[in-house]
């Protein structure tokens, strides 16, 4: 295995507060916590200055949207650069164009903006009304820090095994997916989500010979009970420290780059791709437009238990 440069990374799994200036105050407290512990990289969940409001389809927007320049990101900026460490801040941004995105900012240890993502996939079922109040993202971006190179993909986006690879093969080290995933109360799900999503950020993992860091919210906000869980895995998936299921926690743990070389080497998996027989994954084939939400039969049941019927 090539020479270790073994560094700690930080999770604030946390319940958000009614208000953005409680979020704020409860988000700096933790984030010194991690930094305390020794993390160098500290990522925060999606939306983590705001309740999830897209659960319902009516919400305000300007209610809940700021500017890049506005008090949450001037306030992790700060942060960033008082404690001297790399800072991923997702909120709801409405950008420059006038259109509102749901964004992830990078912050150096010096404050200064790295870059910003815009997430890319966008839900847009009960419970998960996105379509309402974001625009798409168009690109996958990794960002050069003194660490390493950073990917960051948000929530829905860690379905897509496009998305992982697409920031792999742009020289991402570990990718960071800040979420708010949960179950909506008085719902009985047809399977388990939780497993679901774990699994499959763990095979994002091992398909690319990367290091995933996943990282949800807790508690419950109107009719959604956030499920936590946050996790880092390694480049083979294996998980390295798991956060529990309805508890705040500041979870840290240790990566080692050099590992996403070691498992790439000896599997292949990037090396043996065969990109010539891929073109069926632009096709446009299964892209079907959504049907009437109230049509399809489960959601019947998960519109009426967001009624809290």
């Amino acid at each position: 295995m090539a020479t270790t440069k073994i560094f700690k990374i930080g999770l604030i799994q946390m319940s958000v507060p009614a208000t953005r200036r409680d979020a704020l105050r409860k988000a700096g407290k933790m984030i010194r916590q991690a930094a305390k512990k020794g993390a160098r990289i500290v990522c925060l969940p999606e939306l983590f200055s705001t309740h999830y409001f897209p659960q319902a389809e009516t919400a305000d927007k300007s209610a809940y949207a700021e500017r890049a320049s506005g008090g949450t990101a001037s306030a992790m900026a700060k942060l960033a650069r008082e404690l001297g460490i790399i800072l991923i801040v997702p909120f709801y941004e409405l950008g420059a164009d006038g259109k509102y995105y749901n964004t992830a900012l990078l912050f150096g240890e010096r404050g200064k903006l790295l870059g910003r993502y815009h997430k890319v996939h966008l839900p847009h079922d009960p419970g998960f009304y996105e379509k309402s109040y974001f625009e798409h993202g168009r690109d996958y971006k990794v960002f050069a820090t003194k660490y390493g190179k950073v990917a960051v993909l948000i929530c829905y986006d860690q379905w897509f095994p496009e998305a992982a690879r697409a920031a792999r093969l742009a020289g991402a080290q570990i990718i960071f997916y800040p979420t708010a995933l949960g179950d909506i109360v008085g719902y009985e799900p047809k399977g388990d989500w939780h497993d679901a999503w774990e699994t499959a950020q763990r095979a994002h993992a091992i398909a690319n010979s990367v290091y995933i860091a996943a990282v949800n919210r807790v508690g419950r906000e109107g009719q959604m009970r956030f499920f936590g869980q946050s996790f880092v895995c390694d480049p083979f998936g294996k998980i390295l420290k798991l956060a529990p299921r309805s508890k705040e926690e500041v979870l840290v743990t240790g990566v080692d780059f050099a590992k996403n070389k070691f498992f790439s080497e000896g599997w292949g998996f990037l090396r043996n791709r065969r990109p010539d027989t891929y073109k069926a994954l632009v096709s446009g084939k299964l892209v079907e437009k959504r049907r009437g939400l109230k049509k399809v039969p489960h959601y019947r049941d998960e519109i009426r238990a967001l009624k809290g019927k």
